[in-house]
């Protein structure tokens, strides 16, 4: 074996080797050496092999690795004298030279007031290491407790282990302290004013304050924070121990008050909208409560009990975790955006129930509205087919041909048709909303004859679009040989369209791209009326000085309602068209041959090929190849855009549908005893339970 390798080899084996350790502590070395083998003593302690059964007290498989290594750690220690001075010299050492306060009153909470900031502040965290050469136990800190199970077993450690522990530390506080104990005292005590103060500025930001329930401010709790603590503070270091219980008891029921007003900040959220950065302000606002909750415990508690010592361990448990935590940027967006997600998706329930037809009725107007987005559909495809005419570059070619789709789209909006392929991204939520009834009786039944709708639905919006747009496409092709002598779309274009439209082709993975953008035109859609709420947009309308002037009282509300109804209609129409045009020619700069594939366009391209050849395309594969692919790009168009809709509109709400299996079962018991009911209507609605 080379003498290298030889060396690393027995340089591992030392790492994890007690004894190594342990003639390693030198409480003359530097600050950073010393914090250094502090790190790697957590290392050890963490690292998983055999570890000696010191007393036997509890088996290997039911006490974490952590503690039974301390606890031979401390067998060890208390065994040679010598080690056990050097190593409580070191610790002394390090405790003279580090400041804690920042650790107990800043870590864990963001420095910024927004997400975005927050999350340059946790890539940071991420990308870039820290080190053990600071005089801040709060920058020091996630070097010690670097995993997630160190919270797990420093919340397992029983009473007897904390103790010794404590001992070891030289009489100080569990989580790290100089002797003697008050000094850790007073750092607990400053943290729980610094804590109160930053709760009070919180909440009483405009922003914030202007959203809170008046009634949870009535006793003014956010004003009262600071003084109530510096009282306390006063107290404990006077030694009043009366007075600081009721201090103590007083500060908490101002905690409580500050917690429900923040608390209210999350309700009305359907009149005002929501502003992310103000949720995350206040989930760091009960943060810090909660902080300040566990600092009480560990400055009323005796000194030298067992209380202190387990407030002290359940405020170490808390700071690992949040040093796990603020490592997390899954963590940040999946708490911070699930409320605007919900929004975003009950909002779109709404929506989407106008989208659903429960008899025969509504069926047929369904498929009413759809014929008229056909016909509308059949002017884009000739509009589609002049901008390629032009030979404009990809970006502006990409950037005409989404005006072309947005325009289109808000035509069908303005005029309350429909196209079909835009429903499932809006009625997904609404049958998300139904998911909650399957742990019911008859839920399941409920929710099959929901899906029967959904999908009769689908059906009559496809049909009446392709219905409508296939034969006026041709007509007009037909009309322009008739009148012009050639038909508008020439035969060169044509065979382009057979050619890009076939079936054998990446026809299928275009159709499932264009679902995605489908859903994320819905997304768009709710964002869009959520900021126009959260900006009160519809109030400025109707009172802005400048536009009753203009447009009188009357109008003006009619004008701000007329908006408050159509924002999200909007936003949804031009942003999927604009996505539909520009996506593929911003893909293409990047070197991705991306394409879009809308059922209703394609077939409409494909009845301008057929207007072009005439009945000899009948005798081409290729037009059967890209008719076969029609009804396999409905299906993924709005089968994506309706799982992914589903899946945000189901994760927004919490729900877990647990029930799949009596789902699946009265499915498949639907369509053996009426298969028709999936596809035609009843004449009459079925009364809707509960």
């Amino acid at each position: 074996m080379p003498w290298t390798a030889w060396a690393a080899r027995q340089a591992r084996r030392a790492a994890w080797d007690l004894s190594a350790l342990l003639n390693a502590a030198d409480p003359r070395a530097t600050q950073a050496e010393r914090h250094l083998w502090l790190v790697r003593l957590l290392e050890w302690l963490r690292h998983r092999s055999a570890t000696p059964a010191e007393d036997g007290t509890a088996p290997a498989e039911a006490t974490p690795t952590p503690l039974l290594r301390l606890r031979h750690l401390l067998n060890v220690l208390d065994r040679h004298p010598a080690h056990r001075e050097q190593v409580q010299a070191l610790i002394q050492a390090c405790w003279a030279e580090i400041d804690g306060l920042g650790l107990l009153a800043d870590f864990g909470f963001a420095r910024q007031r927004s997400v975005q900031g927050e999350l340059g502040e946790r890539l940071q965290l991420r990308l870039l290491p820290g080190t053990p050469d600071t005089a801040d136990l709060a920058a020091l800190f996630p070097l010690l407790f670097s995993e997630p199970d160190d919270a797990h077993w420093v919340e397992a450690m029983d009473d007897a282990l904390l103790a010794r522990v404590e001992r070891l530390l030289g009489g100080a506080p569990l989580a790290g302290g100089p002797p003697p104990a008050s000094a850790w005292q007073g750092m607990a005590l400053d943290a729980i004013v610094i804590l109160s103060l930053q709760v009070a500025a919180a909440g009483l930001l405009g922003p914030v304050r202007q959203r809170m329930d008046p009634q949870t401010l009535v006793d003014r709790p956010f004003d009262a924070l600071p003084r109530s603590s510096e009282r306390l503070r006063d107290a404990v270091q006077a030694g009043d121990a009366p007075a600081a219980l009721l201090e103590a008891q007083y500060l908490r029921g101002l905690l409580d008050a500050a917690r429900r007003a923040a608390g209210s900040v999350r309700q009305g959220i359907e009149d005002r909208g929501i502003s992310v950065d103000l949720l995350f302000e206040m989930d760091q606002l009960a943060a810090r409560a909660r902080r300040i909750d566990a600092l009480l415990a560990t400055v009323l508690e005796p000194a030298g009990s067992a209380g202190r010592r387990r407030a002290w361990a359940l405020l170490l448990h808390g700071l690992i975790e949040a040093a796990g935590e603020r490592r997390s940027i899954r963590a940040l967006f999946s708490r911070q955006y699930s409320m605007l997600a919900r929004r975003i998706a009950e909002r779109s329930a709404e929506t989407g129930e106008h989208y659903i037809t429960r008899d025969r009725a509504e069926w047929l107007a369904m498929l009413r509205k759809a014929l008229g987005g056909g016909a509308v559909i059949a002017g884009t495809t000739f509009a589609k087919f002049w901008i390629v005419a032009l030979g404009l570059s990809a970006f502006w070619g990409g950037f005409w041909a989404g005006m072309n789709y947005a325009i289109s789209f808000v035509i069908v909006h303005l005029a309350h048709w429909t196209v079909a392929t835009k429903q499932p991204a809006m009625t997904a939520p609404a049958l998300a909303a139904r998911m909650g009834e399957l742990g019911r009786p008859e839920g399941a039944e409920r929710v099959v004859d929901e899906v029967a709708h959904l999908i009769r639905s689908q059906v009559a919006g496809i049909v009446g679009n392709l219905v409508m747009v296939a034969p006026l496409v041709l007509a007009v092709q037909l009309l322009g040989s008739w009148l012009g002598g050639h038909p508008l779309v020439p035969e060169h274009e044509a065979q382009y369209v057979l050619k890009s439209l076939t079936l054998l082709g990446p026809t299928l993975a275009y159709a499932a791209f264009t679902g995605v953008l489908l859903f994320a035109s819905s997304l768009v859609a709710g964002w869009a009326e959520n900021w126009f709420v959260l900006h009160r947009l519809d109030s400025a309308i109707r009172w802005h000085p400048r536009a009753l002037r203009w447009l009188g009282a009357g109008r003006a509300s009619r004008w701000a309602a007329w908006w408050r109804a159509n924002i999200s209609g909007l936003a949804a129409n031009v942003s999927l068209g604009l996505m539909l045009g520009l996506v593929p020619a911003l893909a293409l700069f990047f070197g991705l041959p991306l394409e879009v594939r809308h059922v209703t366009l394609s077939t409409g391209q494909i009845a301008a090929a057929l207007g072009s050849f005439g009945s000899a395309a009948l005798q081409q594969p290729a037009f059967w190849w890209c008719v076969a692919a029609i009804p396999l790009t409905g299906l993924l168009n709005v089968g994506v855009s309706f799982a992914l809709a589903f899946r945000v509109a189901l994760r927004s709400r919490g729900l877990r549908v647990r029930e799949r299996a009596s789902l699946w079962a009265a499915l498949r018991a639907r369509l053996r005893r009426a298969p028709m009911s999936f596809l035609w209507p009843p004449r009459e609605s079925p009364s809707a339970g509960p």
